[in-house]
């Protein structure tokens, strides 16, 4: 249990950075304190300028930025948001490496590829990896140069598979972000994060901050109306005018990035089952939709015994504007989900719970219909979830965050699973 913020005391002085601080935490062993400052910097602090409540402009920021990915799925360094300037943070052996994943063509990509015109989309987005040294200007590195430096951090050699980890993380991160900006309009141009070992656990997450210095942002893809960073380096020169509307622009953000933890849409994932006897299956059912933040409601009722019933229920779920994905449990001879599919324009699933003896059989009434039902049959209830997921996610991105999520971290359990094999091998 996390002591009160009041009685936070803060330990010795780990770093400084130009618009942070860390802190170790005596009476939290294994997290820190990141302080965020009033200012902002340009041109690796060529360019420096105080700007009174940036540091509790960023820490929303980066707060806001960190729960939604955390939410998701995705493994971070943030604990919780400790006070107007500082959050708690895991910590880390910070990676002395900046990952840019850029959408669009812009900034310093147009200077190294000046024969490639600003606007040009990249599919998928691009991804860059620059070694943050302030001397020599953060110069951009390849995946060999990383791998033949052969850095340990917390005990953790980065090779290639560290290397594809955070690249692929990176790409997910950027995704995510990039669908949960556009329900407000806002193209997410490109961005930059960074990654430290866990000093615990010895694993690779997302660390330092995600704030308004870490992307570009143009609302209605709009450069001229860009709302990040980019709006401070761009000044020919610095006046406390011109320093008041970068602050705005960065309220501007601040003020909306909490909307990125909420969503307009809603939706639910109603499983129909034709007998009380099915309800272990269709638990699991409503188990996997609790992982993806869907509402799930249980009802029993049998379109062969009772069919005027089944479509009343099928009337109730269509009449109050929720949108809604049936899921029929049927064993035996499968009426449910045909009868559904050809009484209702909301999508409907199969997921029939076949028996061993006579599940080869039963199958065919889910799989093969009369023409015009457009039903599918999903075997697996987890399975079924998942697609009623997919179909919710297209237009919420709290969904599709858990979603994409939930693909990068299998994808990384298979490559670490395949690392220790080829090590006990070895």
């Amino acid at each position: 249990m996390a002591p009160p913020a009041s009685e936070l005391k803060l330990g010795k002085k780990i770093n400084e950075g130009k618009t942070k601080e860390v802190y170790e935490l005596p009476g939290l062993p294994g997290c820190v304190l990141m302080q965020s400052k009033d200012q902002i910097t340009a041109g690796n602090a060529a360019r420096k300028d105080r700007m009174e409540g940036k540091a509790a402009i960023s820490n929303t920021t980066t707060s806001c930025v960190f729960q939604l990915l955390q939410e998701a799925g995705m493994k971070t360094a943030f604990v919780r948001k400790h006070s107007d300037t500082a959050f708690i943070a895991t910590h880390c052996e910070m990676i002395p490496i900046e990952w840019v994943c850029r959408r669009v063509a812009t900034g310093s990509f147009l200077k190294r590829n000046p024969h490639v015109k600003e606007g040009y989309k990249f599919y998928p987005p691009k991804i860059e990896m620059f070694f943050k040294d302030d001397a020599a200007n953060d110069p951009q590195w390849s995946e060999e140069q990383l791998i033949e430096a052969k850095f340990c951090f917390a005990g953790l050699t980065i090779g290639q598979t560290e290397v594809d980890i955070m690249a692929h993380s990176t790409q997910a991160i950027f995704e995510i972000l990039e669908k949960s900006w556009l329900p407000q309009n806002c193209t997410l141009v490109d961005m930059k994060v960074e990654f430290g070992v866990n000093v615990s656990t010895k694993e690779i997450v997302l660390a330092d901050v995600i704030d308004n210095d870490s992307w570009r942002l143009w609302p209605s893809g709009d450069r001229s109306q860009q709302k990040d960073k980019q709006s401070y380096r761009d000044l020919k020169e610095v006046t406390p005018e011109a320093l008041q509307l970068v602050k705005r622009n960065f309220e501007w953000v601040a003020e909306r990035v909490e909307l990125l933890l909420k969503t307009k849409s809603q939706g639910r994932v109603v499983v129909l089952m034709g007998s009380p006897s099915d309800l272990d299956h269709c638990q699991k059912i409503k188990k996997a939709c609790a992982n993806f933040g869907i509402p799930c409601e249980l009802r029993v009722t049998s379109a062969h015994k009772g069919p005027d019933e089944t479509l009343r229920i099928k009337a109730e779920y269509e009449g109050d504007g929720v949108p809604t994905v049936f899921v029929a449990v049927a064993g035996r001879s499968n009426g449910l989900g045909p009868v559904m599919s050809g009484n209702t324009a909301y999508p409907v699933v199969n997921c029939p719970p076949l028996s061993a003896d006579w599940g080869a059989q039963d199958v065919w009434s889910s799989l093969r219909l009369p023409s015009g039902l457009g039903c599918s049959t999903i075997l697996s209830p987890e399975g079924a979830a998942q697609f009623a997921a997919q179909i919710f996610g297209l237009s919420n991105h709290l969904v599709w965050a858990k979603l994409r999520a939930s693909m990068l971290n299998t994808w990384i359990s298979l490559k670490q699973a395949d690392k220790k094999l080829r090590e006990c091998t070895l």
